[in-house]
C-alpha cells in the first residue's frame, strides 16, 4: 500500500476500534455509574438499551446516507457529534441526561460506521489489497470489543467518567487525522437518487422496535415484549411494500438476491450473539461467583485481544492459502470450542484451565471477522457499499442485543438462588445460548455459505484474496 492508503486505512480502523471500545468499555464501568448517579435497575439498563436503539435502528439509514450524501461527508460530520456525545456522557450529572447522550452517540456511530467501512472497500479495488485492508480494519475493529473491557476496567478504577472522557480524546485525533489524510470526492451523482424518507421512517421504527422488544425481553411482561415484535414486523411489512413500488429505494430489494450477503448476515449475527453473551456471563462468572475484582476480571480477559496481533499478520496469509470460507469456518469453529469448554468450569477453577478457553476465543475473532466483512461486501455495486456495511453492521448490532437477552434471561431462570452451586447452574445452563449460537453459525457456513464461495474461490482467486 502506498502512503497515503495506510493513513485512511489507520484511521478507519481507528474509527471502528472507537466504536467497539466505547461499547465494552461502558459494560465494565456499570456499577461504578449506578452507584454514583443513584440509578435505579431499570435505568442502568436504558444506559445500554439507548445506545444499542440508536445504533441498531439507524444502521441501514446511516450506510444509505453515506452512498448518497458522500461518504466523507457522512464519515466526518458523525465522527464529530459522536466526540461532543460522549463528552456529554461524561460530564452527566442525572441518569436523564446520560441516557440522552448514549442515544445520540449511537445515532452518531449509526452513520460513522458503514461510512468508514465503505469508504475503505470503495478505495481499494475488490481483490488482494482490499482483502488485507479489511483484515486489517476488522482485526483493529474486534481488538476494541475484546480490550475494552481492560481499558475499561482501570479507567473505572481511576473514575468512571474516564470511559467517556477517553473516546472523546481519541475522537479529536482520529478527526484531526481524517481531515488531513481521506481525500476528497466528488460528489455522488444524486439524480434519479432521492433519498426515500417514508422508507427510511419504517424501517428505522421496525428495527427499532425489534432491538427494543429484545433488550427489555428480561424486564417486561410476555405480553409487552410480543406485541413490541409483532407491531415491528408489521413495520418490516410496510417497509417491503414501500421499497417495491418507490424508484429510488432505500435498500434495494435485489441485493438481498446475493447469497452470500445474507448468509454472512446471519452468521454475523449468531457470532455476536454468542460473543457477547459469553463476554457477559464470563464476567459474571469471575466478578459474583469468585469475587475477583472489577480489574482482576479485565485482565483475564486480555488474551481474548489476541486477535490484534494475529488478525492482520497471520489471517491474510491464511486467508491466501485457503481462501477465506475455510479461515471463516475455522474461527466458528473455535468459537464452538471456547464456549463448550467453559462449561467444565467450577467454582474454584484456576485462571490457566480457563485460559482455553479465552484463547479460542480470541483464535475465533482474529480467524472469523476479517473474512466475514470480506464475503459481506464482495461483488457488491460501488454505489451500494454503504448498505452492504450498513446491513453487516446492523446484523452485529442485532445478534449482540438479542445474544445478551437470552443469556440473561436464561440465566435468571436458571439461577435458584445466591448460592454458588445455584450460581454455577445458572451460568452453565446460560452458556448453552453462545454455544447453540456458534454451531448454528457452522452449519450455516457449511452447507449454504461454503457451497457458492468455494466455488467462487477456485473459478475467481483474484475475489477472496488466493491469486
Amino acid at each position: 500500500m502506498k502512503a497515503r492508503e495506510w493513513g485512511v486505512l489507520l484511521v478507519l480502523s481507528g474509527a471502528i476500534f472507537l466504536e467497539g471500545i466505547d461499547i465494552a468499555m461502558l459494560n465494565i464501568a456499570l456499577p461504578s455509574i449506578r452507584t454514583e448517579l443513584g440509578l435505579s435497575t431499570g435505568s442502568l439498563q436504558w444506559v445500554v438499551s439507548a445506545y444499542v436503539l440508536g445504533y441498531g435502528g439507524f444502521m441501514l439509514l446511516g450506510g444509505r446516507a453515506a452512498d448518497i450524501l458522500g461518504r466523507r461527508e457522512v464519515f466526518l460530520v458523525s465522527l464529530v457529534v459522536f466526540l461532543l456525545f460522549s463528552g456529554l456522557g461524561g460530564l452527566a450529572e442525572n441518569g436523564t441526561t446520560l441516557i440522552a447522550a448514549r442515544f445520540i452517540t449511537g445515532l452518531a456511530a449509526a452513520f460513522m460506521t458503514p461510512a468508514g467501512l465503505s469508504i475503505i472497500t470503495t478505495s481499494f479495488d475488490e481483490g488482494p489489497k482490499r482483502d488485507r485492508a479489511l483484515m486489517i480494519y476488522g482485526a483493529i475493529g474486534a481488538g476494541g470489543f475484546t480490550l475494552g473491557m481492560v481499558i475499561g476496567g482501570l479507567l473505572t478504577a481511576l473514575d468512571w467518567r474516564w470511559v467517556f472522557f477517553m473516546p472523546v480524546g481519541l475522537s479529536a485525533i482520529l478527526l484531526i487525522a481524517a481531515l488531513v489524510v481521506i481525500p476528497k470526492t466528488p460528489r455522488p451523482e444524486r439524480s434519479g437518487r432521492r433519498f426515500d424518507l417514508l422508507g427510511g421512517l419504517t424501517i428505522t421504527a421496525a428495527v427499532v422496535l425489534l432491538v427494543l422488544g429484545v433488550e427489555r425481553a428480561t424486564h417486561v411482561s410476555l405480553a409487552w415484549t410480543a406485541g413490541t415484535i409483532v407491531l415491528s414486523l408489521m413495520l418490516f411489512a410496510a417497509f417491503w411494500a414501500v421499497e417495491r413500488r418507490t424508484p429510488a429505494p432505500l435498500v434495494r430489494l435485489g441485493i438481498l438476491r446475493s447469497g452470500s450477503l445474507v448468509r454472512a448476515n446471519l452468521i454475523g449475527m449468531l457470532f455476536m450473539a454468542g460473543f457477547f453473551g459469553f463476554q457477559f456471563l464470563v464476567v459474571l462468572y469471575l466478578q459474583e461467583l469468585r469475587g475477583w475484582s472489577t480489574i482482576e476480571a479485565s485482565l483475564a480477559m486480555l488474551v481474548i485481544g489476541i486477535d490484534v496481533i494475529l488478525a492482520p499478520t497471520v489471517t491474510p496469509k491464511l486467508v491466501q492459502r485457503f481462501g477465506n470460507v475455510p479461515v471463516l469456518l475455522a474461527g466458528l469453529v473455535s468459537a464452538v470450542l471456547a464456549f463448550a469448554l467453559f462449561l467444565s468450569a467450577g467454582a474454584d477453577t484456576s485462571y490457566l484451565a480457563m485460559l482455553p478457553s479465552l484463547v479460542f476465543m480470541g483464535l475465533a475473532f482474529t480467524l472469523a471477522y476479517g473474512p466475514l466483512t470480506i464475503i459481506a461486501t464482495n461483488g457488491i455495486a460501488e454505489s451500494e457499499q454503504g448498505l452492504a456495511g450498513g446491513l453487516l453492521y446492523t446484523s452485529f448490532q442485532f445478534g449482540a442485543a438479542i445474544g445478551l437477552a437470552a443469556v440473561a434471561a436464561v440465566n435468571v431462570a436458571a439461577t435458584g438462588s445466591d448460592s454458588p452451586e445455584s450460581l454455577l447452574d445458572g451460568y452453565r445452563a446460560a452458556l448453552l445460548v453462545p454455544l447453540g449460537a456458534a454451531a448454528v453459525a457452522v452449519v450455516i457456513g457449511v452447507f449454504n455459505l461454503g457451497r457458492r464461495n468455494i466455488a467462487e474461490e477456485t473459478e475467481e482467486p483474484a475475489l477472496a484474496g488466493v491469486g
